[in-house]
């Protein structure tokens, strides 16, 4: 019998989430399970990957076969290569907690940021001067002669 480790996904249509599991690999996606080993959240922001290595390496060591995405994720957290015997990966990066905008934007307007300084360098157009600009242009056009 192979054994595969695979996604089982879970959620609603657009919020999917997975459960990482080791299966028969001639069982359906979200088909019974052997065992979960861990889950994985790829709407969350940062994604959420909790993955218990201990059976991780287990089913490594017996022979499970890792889909491509439960690989990167394997990958990712340093299970794949602790299995394999290379270098540990660097750890996962937390983002940066994001900056607030507004007291960005504070910050420039009490500078004097970009403000403008009066008025616009080119006044609009009007509409009545544009139409009299129009018709003095087709005044002045040679007339064609009809002469035979």
């Amino acid at each position: 019998m192979a054994v595969k480790i695979k996604l089982k996904r879970l959620g609603k249509i657009r919020s999917p989430h997975y459960r990482i599991i080791v299966a028969d690999s001639r069982v359906r996606r979200d088909g019974r399970a052997i065992e979960e080993i861990g889950i994985y959240h790829p709407v969350q922001n940062p994604s959420r990957i909790e993955v218990d290595s201990d059976r991780a390496r287990y089913w490594l060591s017996v022979g499970a076969q890792p889909t491509e995405p439960v690989l990167a994720i394997l990958k990712l957290t340093g299970d794949w290569q602790a299995h394999k015997g290379l270098p540990a990966p660097a750890p996962l990066l937390q983002p940066e907690p994001k900056a607030d905008k507004r007291a960005l934007f504070e910050a420039l307007t009490k500078d004097g940021g970009d403000e403008p300084k009066g008025e616009a360098i080119t006044p609009k157009a009007k509409k009545a001067d544009k139409k009299a600009d129009e018709a003095g242009t087709e005044s002045s056009a040679p007339a064609e002669s009809t002469e035979a």
